[in-house]
């Protein structure tokens, strides 16, 4: 273990932002969850509302998990966060542990370090205590927000350390998953896959048996039962998987060879097959998976939208705020909840279209693009590969919200021509959407090094669609999101005119960019 400490130190100093923003992030969630709620129901009777109806609904309870004290505030709070709480307790151990484990070690520079004198689990060691911190750190700040917004401490306290015991849990499978395989990639792949599986059997076994439910880390830390009885034993299978699964990724990485996986990596092929023979089939073999799990995950998240059906009102209550927020376009409250339903699924497809958008940079930086260059792939014909997929890659993931907000609407109330109204309006937002990748693409392009602010104008979009009207936005800040351009529909009749605008407005950015790289020099 010689040389821990000071990798900790330097794996914090060199988080310091990235751990700032996650932990941030992670304790909004629940902040925001509270807030909300307390505004959202403001008598009694509109909390017996909702619990009536999020009890009989076998899609929330799959959604958020069981329903228990949802006639109080403490007991929506709980339900609506555990689940959601418990990913990003994961996604963030996940990408911790993975940064300075199997990148560091695929990159070459995990092996110059070991030439000094530290020990063979020092880093992974380190790696696996910044995480440990980190979700630590986040529970901490759940129970205390919660606790000093009036909420039980005892409760807000199991809340807090239930989301970092499953951290810990995460963490371990983390650490598992990069001595599984060599590539950073496929561990991610399998760090998430086994975030997904949890979701999965949580949401399973809470609508059928419950049996499944306790083979996941989630339903463990749902089982807790905080503000409907807090029992804290379920916390104690959330530590012996997070040590069993730190102790086997111990194991595992003292049995493999330094820079492989416990799965040895297949050879390529002697050729390459005609799909990678271009610069679309290169960047679709780069993409396809984000594009795959982007498409899936704003799926059930339509779906999950979908599935409240006509309870519209029951849900969001009686307050000014619900009908400000979700009656924007001035009619019904069903209406404007799906018009704003339909807004936000396409502003969360948005940051898969700038992901998307930036993912040259990164082929950039690695060094791969040069490799490819040094073909007889001209760059401007590599970069537009890219940009077909991005684009063809929105209207896949915009497609995919649509499908799943409709099914989830057609599965509870068997409508389908009103199922089909709420289905096909996202498609309008595919110019909005594609702007945003412009700008990304004009960023990178022009000047790569500040790539970064390309989610800058994502995170306003979503200020104004939230919040614009509530703050009082002057109209002509609020004109600068693209989204603000296009009616609300099916509130709102739709119009040609503004998607189509924005289309073009999209491709000048998009020309733009091609333009503005093919002019400067790689890296």
């Amino acid at each position: 273990m010689t040389g821990t400490a000071t990798f900790l130190l330097t794996f914090l100093r060199r988080d310091r932002w990235m751990l700032l923003w996650w932990v941030l992030g992670g304790t909004t969630l629940y902040v925001a969850t509270v807030y909300s709620v307390d505004g959202l129901y403001t008598t009694q009777a509109d909390y017996d509302a909702a619990a009536a109806s999020a009890s009989s609904n076998a899609a929330f309870i799959a959604m958020a998990g069981p329903a228990r004290a949802l006639d109080t505030l403490g007991g929506q709070t709980a339900w609506q966060t555990t689940a959601f709480g418990a990913i990003v307790a994961g996604l963030m151990s996940m990408f911790l542990v993975g940064r300075h484990t199997r990148v560091e070690e695929e990159s070459g520079r995990d092996e110059l370090l070991r030439a000094s004198a530290v020990g063979r689990y020092a880093p992974m060691t380190a790696a696996a205590l910044v995480a440990a911190l980190a979700n630590l750190v986040l529970g901490l700040l759940v129970s205390v927000s919660l606790t000093a917004y009036g909420l039980a401490g005892a409760d807000s306290l199991g809340l807090g350390l239930g989301v970092t015991a499953c951290g810990w849990v995460f963490t371990g499978t983390a650490l598992v998953a990069m001595q599984v395989t060599a590539s950073t990639r496929s561990a991610y792949g399998i760090a998430g896959g086994v975030i997904a599986v949890a979701y999965v059997l949580r949401a399973i076994g809470d609508v059928g048996n419950g049996v499944l439910s306790w083979i996941s880390p989630i339903g463990w830390y749902q089982a807790m039962h905080q503000f409907s009885g807090l029992r804290w034993w379920p916390a104690l299978l959330m530590l012996a998987g997070a040590a069993s699964a730190v102790a086997s990724a111990y194991a595992l990485f003292g049995r493999r060879d330094y820079g492989s996986g416990m799965v040895a990596a297949r050879p390529g092929r002697p050729r390459a097959p005609y799909g990678l023979r271009s610069g679309g089939g290169l960047a679709w073999r780069l993409q396809r998976g984000a594009v795959i799990g982007w498409t899936a995950g704003l799926f059930f998240f339509g779906l999950a939208y979908g599935a409240i059906g006509d309870d519209v009102e029951s849900l969001l209550g009686e307050s000014d705020v619900s009908q400000e927020m979700f009656a924007q376009a001035g009619t019904d409250l069903a209406t404007g909840f799906y018009g704003t339903a339909v807004l936000m699924l396409a502003v969360v497809a948005a940051g898969g279209a700038i992901s998307s958008a930036l993912r040259p940079r990164g082929e950039e930086e690695n060094g791969h693009l040069e490799v490819v260059l040094a073909t007889a792939l001209p760059r401007r014909r590599w970069l537009l590969g890219h940009v077909v997929v991005t684009v063809a890659g929105t209207v896949l993931v915009l497609v995919g919200s649509g499908v799943g907000l409709g099914a989830g609407y057609l599965m509870v109330t068997g409508d389908g021509d009103a199922a089909w109204d709420i289905t096909w309006p996202v498609l309008q937002y595919v110019g909005p959407v594609l702007v945003l990748s412009g700008v990304a693409r004009v960023l990178y392009g022009a000047l790569p090094r500040w790539s970064v602010l390309a989610w800058v104008p994502l995170v306003f979009a979503a200020v104004v669609m939230l919040f614009g009207e509530l703050f009082g936005l002057p109209q002509w800040l609020q004109d600068v999101s693209p989204f603000e351009h296009l009616p609300m529909v099916p509130a709102e009749s739709f119009d040609w005119a503004p998607a189509l605008a924005l289309v073009g407005v999209a491709l000048v950015l998009s020309v733009v960019g091609q333009v503005a790289f093919a002019r400067r020099d790689v890296h």
